[in-house]
C-alpha cells in the first residue's frame, strides 16, 4: 500500500509544474587525500526549503537512493558514510532522511593511490515535500592529491551514528520466526532510556528483502523492537545474523547496532 502510494505522488508530480531544478541542486565536494592513500571527498545535495530527500533506509513510504559508480577512473571501492538522519512523520506514514541540506561523505579507495582520481556517479534519488519527485544526478569531479581540509565534511563525518559500545548498549538479542511470507524479528536492547520516542530501523545486506517499519516499545531497561521481513520468493528463508544492522534514532541521538545474535 505505502509503495503504491509513494508511485502515484511520483507520477502526479509533474502536473504541478515542479521540477528537479527548482528544489533540487548537487555537486561534488573534492575532499582531500588520507594517510592510507584513500581519498575523503563528498556528495552535497541542497534542497529547497521544505523539500527532502530520503536516507539509505527510508521507511515503507520513501524512496531509497541509488548510486552508480562505474563511471569513475582509478576507483577500486567506495564506502558511504551517512551522517545521522531525522523521522518525518507525515500523513500517518513515517520516513526517515534528511532536509535543507546533506553532506555525504565518500571515502575512496584508488586502485593506485598515485595516480590521478576522476570520481563519477549517477544517482537516482526521491526529494519530497506535498508532493514526490523522482530525480536523476549525473556528477563527476578530478579529485587531485592532496587537495585540502573541507569543515564541510569533516562536521558530516562527526554526525555519524553512535556505536553500540559509544551508546553504552549493555546486551543485544534477537529472536527469529517464520512467517507466513518471511520472518519476524524481535530484538531487545539493553540500552538507557532516553525519555523521548525511539524509531528502529532494520537493515539486511539484501536490498530485495523488505522491511516493516518496526514496532517499538520500552519494558523496563530493554528497548524492544520487532519488524518483519519478506523476500521476492515470498517465502521464509535463511538470514544472515551478522549481516542485520538496527539503527535506533530518538532526538537524544542515533546509535547503529551491527549483528542481531541469538538470545
Amino acid at each position: 500500500m505505502f509503495k503504491t502510494a509513494a508511485t502515484l505522488a511520483l507520477i502526479a508530480a509533474p502536473a504541478l509544474a515542479t521540477t528537479q531544478e527548482d528544489v533540487l541542486s548537487a555537486q561534488l565536494r573534492p575532499g582531500w587525500q588520507m594517510e592510507n592513500g584513500g581519498h575523503m571527498a563528498a556528495v552535497e545535495l541542497q534542497l529547497a526549503p521544505g523539500w527532502k530527500t530520503y536516507w539509505r533506509s527510508p521507511g515503507d513510504a520513501g524512496i531509497p537512493p541509488s548510486f552508480d559508480w562505474s563511471g569513475s577512473e582509478n576507483v577500486k571501492a567506495v564506502r558511504l558514510h551517512w551522517p545521522a538522519p531525522v523521522v518525518f512523520h507525515a500523513n500517518g506514514m513515517q520516513t526517515i532522511g534528511y532536509h535543507d541540506r546533506l553532506i555525504l561523505p565518500v571515502e575512496i579507495t584508488p586502485e593506485d593511490p598515485g595516480k590521478p582520481i576522476r570520481l563519477r556517479v549517477g544517482m537516482e534519488l526521491g526529494v519530497c515535500d506535498e508532493i514526490c519527485l523522482p530525480a536523476t544526478l549525473d556528477l563527476a569531479a578530478d579529485l587531485a592529491a592532496p587537495g585540502a581540509p573541507d569543515a564541510s565534511i569533516k562536521a558530516a563525518l562527526s554526525q555519524r551514528a553512535a556505536t553500540a559500545q559509544e551508546a553504552g548498549i549493555t546486551r543485544v538479542s534477537c529472536s527469529i520466526d517464520p512467517i507466513k511470507d518471511g520472518l519476524r524479528i524481535t530484538a531487545r536492547l539493553g540500552l538507557p532510556d532516553p525519555g523521548l520516542p525511539e524509531v528502529v530501523a532494520f537493515e539486511t545486506a539484501d536490498r530485495a528483502v523488505w522491511v516493516a517499519e518496526a514496532i517499538t516499545e520500552r519494558q523496563g531497561g530493554e528497548l524492544v523492537a520487532m519488524t518483519e521481513l519478506v523476500p521476492p520468493s515470498g517465502a521464509p528463508f535463511a538470514l544472515d545474523r551478522s549481516q542485520v544492522t538496527m539503527t535506533i534514532l530518538a532526538d537524544t541521538g542515533v546509535v547503529e547496532v551491527k549483528g542481531c545474535p541469538a538470545p
